[in-house]
């Protein structure tokens, strides 16, 4: 397959060569008309140019005649401009008018009749009127030529012909320009015609290319997409089926590497985790068998020579009998920790106000301290042995290290839009913010470990629970001025 950009830079050349294509078309158009209307211009001079020529060629004639009949200057001035007039038209016609035309034969019949009518009668009488006041022969011999040139008929054939060589001038120019304007209309439409194709094509094509790249780059997200989301949700083995080679099928093979390898690591992690459960059982089963012969030797001794031992004697096995003690809880904290994420719990209605009463019942007997629970907790569809494990453990550290005669200890709750806000706060010694984050860790307490009771497990089993269902747990304290720790748990699990 295609590589995605050389396909979009090639539809992008196609699209660009069938716009360059309609462009030219368009410029040879424009070219066209303006031809055309250069023709039209030539072609407007031409008439005007002739319906003047017959008009002076009628000033001549009567021109002519007034003079010839009054012998007063203004008609044989108006004669001769339009004399000079019509051979400056029939010059600019001879240069405008196309040799290839009929018009071109035309219009030299038109200057030779012109100019026989100049020279075969204009001019005779003319020159006849002028002598014609110089003495009565010459007034006689005007007369005469007078009349043999009307009886002739010379005049009438010349101007009949010369009006018939200007309507068939005439009638050639109008048919001329209804060729060009029939041409030019034909060429527009054949021109929109073609613009328009190739113009619909460009779009066509454009959308077409734009459509199959949307399609197939989002049908390949998607893919993707989904092949995250079932990999978050724990499947491994999902895989993308891709057998192109263009940008978006070679990310597709690198998420199928990518998952191909996961599946390797999660079940090499798998095994190792496997193995070191195996392995927090093994050891804390294999300990615990010293430590009771430990402590059944050092129980023996003491109930034999009870009465001969020396009174230090007695506190160093007391100090053996509780660091067995000790180690037991530590193992068995270990092994509690090691069961947080391994063991799979059901899901069912959970009444959080019949869980805290039970658990209350299970807290240590510390006397002036009190349990306040709030009213109006809700009822959960949830894992109950996990959220049994989080408030249990949050309470007892709670009376554990309540260092007061008199103190309270209080669990409420806040609602949010997707979970609850869980709290339980107490008034005990509090906890310095630098130790905020430590007393999360396994094994860690504030407390010294010959002093006090406690293996440091409970609220690393609390941390671990949360953090195995991506919830959270936050603190607020300060020395002396109690804690609150703050968990969240989603409202509905269904």
């Amino acid at each position: 397959m295609m590589k995605i950009s050389s396909l979009i830079l090639s539809g992008f050349f196609f699209i660009l060569v069938l716009f360059s294509i309609t462009t030219y078309i368009n410029y040879r158009l424009s070219e066209k008309v303006n031809e055309n209307s250069e023709k039209f211009s030539i072609s407007s001079t031409t008439i005007r140019q002739s319906n003047r020529f017959q008009r002076n060629i009628l000033n001549m004639v009567s021109g002519l005649r007034g003079f010839l009949l009054t012998n007063e200057s203004f008609f044989i001035q108006s004669y001769d401009s339009a004399v000079v007039e019509n051979e400056e038209i029939l010059n600019e016609l001879s240069r405008i008018v196309s040799d290839t035309l009929r018009q071109k034969t035309l219009l030299t019949d038109i200057q030779r009749l012109n100019q026989q009518w100049v020279e075969e009668f204009a001019q005779p009488l003319l020159e006849a009127k002028r002598q014609s006041a110089l003495s009565d022969s010459s007034a006689a011999s005007f007369a005469k030529l007078y009349r043999a040139k009307q009886a002739g008929g010379l005049e009438n054939s010349i101007q009949q012909s010369l009006q018939r060589k200007f309507r068939e001038f005439s009638n050639v120019e109008y048919s001329v320009r209804e060729i060009q304007k029939e041409t030019l209309q034909e060429s527009i439409a054949r021109t929109r015609s073609l613009s328009f194709y190739l113009t619909v094509i460009s779009i066509l094509l454009g959308t077409g290319i734009a459509f199959f790249l949307a399609n197939h780059i989002s049908s390949g997200i998607v893919k993707m997409v989904r092949m995250a989301d079932m990999i978050a949700d724990g499947d491994h083995s999902v895989y993308i089926d891709n057998k192109g080679s263009d940008e978006v099928s070679r990310l597709g093979h690198s998420l199928n590497h990518m998952a191909k390898v996961l599946t390797e690591n999660f079940a090499l992690l798998k095994m190792r985790n496997e193995e070191l459960n195996q392995f927090a059982h093994i050891v804390a089963h294999d300990i615990k068998g010293p430590l009771r012969g430990i402590d059944n030797v050092v129980t023996w001794i003491e109930e034999d020579h009870n009465l001969d031992l020396p009174l230090k004697v007695k506190e160093y096995i007391q100090l053996i009998k509780g660091r067995v003690i000790r180690a037991e809880n530590l193992l068995n904290g270990i092994l509690s920790y090691s069961r947080v994420s391994r063991e799979v719990q059901p899901k069912e209605i959970v009444h959080i106000t019949e869980l805290l009463e039970e658990i209350r019942g299970y807290l240590p007997l510390k006397k002036g301290i009190s349990l306040h629970i709030q009213s109006g907790f809700p009822d959960l569809y949830t894992e109950r042995v996990p959220l049994f494990q989080v408030f249990s453990n949050l309470l007892s550290n709670a009376y554990k290290y309540h260092d007061k005669k008199v103190g309270n200890v209080r669990v409420y709750f806040k609602e949010q839009e997707k979970f609850y806000e869980f709290y339980v706060e107490d008034d005990g010694p509090g906890i310095a913010r630098h130790y905020h984050e430590r007393i999360f860790g396994i094994f860690q307490t504030l407390q010294e470990r010959d002093s006090f009771e406690s293996t440091g497990v409970g609220l690393a089993i609390v941390k671990k629970i949360l953090d195995d269902r991506k919830l959270s747990v936050t603190l607020q304290s300060a020395p002396g001025q109690g804690s609150v720790f703050m968990f969240t748990w989603p409202k509905n699990e269904l």
